[in-house]
């Protein structure tokens, strides 16, 4: 059983929609490492959720 919190999937998908500054692609890949890692994952997962909700808009 996967928790949502524990599910990377978006991550990997996050990475194929747009392109990352190299700090983004690390964090992205190999999760976080403390509190400002884990401040910054979540703005890119909002960011995630909208731009997916702008891709399905327009599919």
């Amino acid at each position: 059983m996967t928790n949502k919190w524990y599910d990377k999937s978006w991550q990997k998908d996050f990475l194929n929609i747009k392109s990352h500054s190299p700090a983004d692609a690390k964090l992205l890949m190999g999760g976080v490492k403390g509190l400002k890692d884990a401040w910054r994952l979540g703005v890119l997962h909002v960011e995630y959720e909208r731009l997916k909700k702008i891709q399905e808009k327009n599919d």
